[in-house]
């Protein structure tokens, strides 16, 4: 293992990570993605920022170009020719009521475009202060490590990258290069997610040892892959592949279905599980797992995800707190029917009718005529349950009453002001690490991504994990996903 990586532990709070960003190494000399750091190409840390978004489809297009043509978009960059099209949309007092896709105020012809991030880098890297990272997750890291080492600030989306490895590696290059970092959970930024917080730490729920956490995502499928296909015209494949290994274009890949397959994404938990899993992570203060397993699984295959699944994770003692279970069931449940067709279906949501819930849930929705959601979490602690929604924005005591007679408790975390991109764009410009800065988000991630291997290697098989040594103990062939093979021409 590479000695110089950086191990984050539980304890990690912003003064260490400014700490650590202290006495960070400078940029690596001669790298081919150095530039020097901390420069605004705008020419003044309270002008605009010169942005670039990566990935303009979907979340890319309805969230990342409106937020980065708020500072000073300069370029696109997408695989797909037809998205800059889109992206470049009239303003609202000529589109359709209620289309909020549409950015005003922009001249997205003087906009740069590229479909090729590593050709955008290279041409136009002096001119960017921040870039905005919406691609397919096996993308992510490749981008933000680029962006790093040209001293660029980097919000990217959940989940951080595609492979643990690549987690503590950006963490790394964060505290190296001394660059504002920000994944996407935007409930970090909540007043909910730090109430959570709160209320554990000071026993409103007493002990916590397990907790619950569920999404109506079912991200995977079954059976082989589809026949491969001539790309659609306009989309720059060997790009889209990126640093994956290669296959041929089959449908069931792009632009939706990508979040099923091991080689691209992370399933319905690494679809999800960074925002609903968040107020665990941060709340109960955890580190390392001993063991993951997933104990039940509906339809997958040796290159998909499963469409169902209940995961569990194992945590030790840690800062006065209990060993801890934590739970994840998402998709669909065992006793769903229909064929390949249906069972291959990877909207981002299903029907309540079919949903693999928690039993939990589904009790306490009974006994106390309440909705918990299709997204959210149970924490059940020796003295009571407490809720999360999908993101922590909304968190209760179950029940109500229990809730109402229980004292607010006193503040101990910062509150944001703004939103969590203008928390980034805050420390962008200088201000204290962003909240769910690459030195959190990185650990959080490992931990969905654990699950995602357990996936991986299938219903019934423990995971031992060595959190200090990255591997896993019992099962070395998994050690595989740990560290994923790059693919020539995309080494960062």
């Amino acid at each position: 293992m590479n000695a110089k990586l950086i191990r984050p532990t539980p304890q990690w709070t912003r003064r260490s990570f400014l700490k650590i960003a202290a006495v960070g190494a400078g940029a690596a000399a001669g790298s081919r993605f150095f530039h020097a750091p901390g420069i605004f190409a705008a020419g003044s840390p309270n002008a605009k920022l010169a942005t670039v978004v990566i990935g303009c489809g979907e979340r890319g297009g309805t969230f990342h170009i409106p937020a980065a043509a708020d500072e000073r978009l300069i370029a696109l960059v997408d695989v797909d020719e037809k998205q800059f099209a889109v992206a470049a949309r009239p303003p609202k007092s000529q589109r359709p009521a209620g289309d909020e896709k549409r950015v005003a105020g922009v001249d997205f012809s003087k906009v740069k475009k590229f479909t090729d991030y590593r050709r955008m880098f290279d041409q136009i890297g002096k001119e960017i202060d921040a870039v905005f990272i919406a691609t397919p997750n096996h993308h992510h890291a490749a981008v933000a490590l680029m962006a790093m080492q040209f001293g660029k600030h980097v919000y990217c989306e959940k989940p951080l990258c595609h492979d643990i490895f690549l987690a503590r590696r950006m963490a790394e290059f964060a505290a190296k290069y001394k660059v504002a970092t920000q994944m996407g959970n935007q409930g970090h930024s909540c007043e909910g997610a730090r109430r959570l917080c709160e209320y554990i730490w000071a026993g409103a729920i007493g002990k916590v040892t397990t907790v619950y956490a569920w999404s109506n995502r079912a991200n995977g499928g079954v059976g082989p892959r589809p026949p491969q296909e001539p790309a659609p015209a306009g989309l720059h494949w060997d790009e889209w592949i990126g640093p994956a290994p290669y296959r041929d274009y089959h449908k069931d890949l792009h632009p939706h279905e990508w979040h099923g397959w091991h080689d691209f994404g992370n399933g319905s938990l690494g679809n999800m599980g960074c925002h609903i899993m968040d107020g665990a992570f941060w709340a109960l203060k955890l580190g390392h797992p001993t063991s993951i397993e997933v104990e039940d699984a509906l339809g997958g295959s040796i290159e998909r995800y499963p469409l169902g699944t209940r995961i569990r994770w194992d945590f030790p003692e840690r800062d006065e707190m209990p060993p801890l279970k934590l739970y994840w069931f998402d998709g669909k449940k065992r006793s769903a029917k229909g064929n390949a067709a249906a069972d291959n279906d990877t909207q981002d949501s299903i029907g309540s009718s079919i949903q693999n819930l928690p039993p939990l849930v589904e009790e306490l929705e009974k006994k106390y005529k309440i909705k918990l959601g299709p997204n959210g979490a149970l924490y059940v602690g020796d003295k009571g349950i407490m809720w999360s929604d999908l993101t922590c924005a909304s968190v209760r005591i179950i029940p109500e009453k229990q809730h109402k007679a229980t004292p607010v408790p006193k503040a101990r975390l910062p509150r944001i002001k703004g939103s969590h991109v203008s928390d980034f764009l805050r420390a962008c410009r200088g201000g204290e690490p962003a909240c769910s800065n690459f030195s959190y988000s990185a650990r959080l991630t490992e931990m969905i991504l654990l699950g995602s291997l357990a996936c991986i290697a299938g219903p019934g098989r423990k995971i031992e994990w060595d959190g200090p040594e990255m591997e896993c103990a019992n099962l070395p062939e998994l050690n595989r996903w740990v560290k994923c093979p790059v693919r020539p021409g995309w080494e960062v």
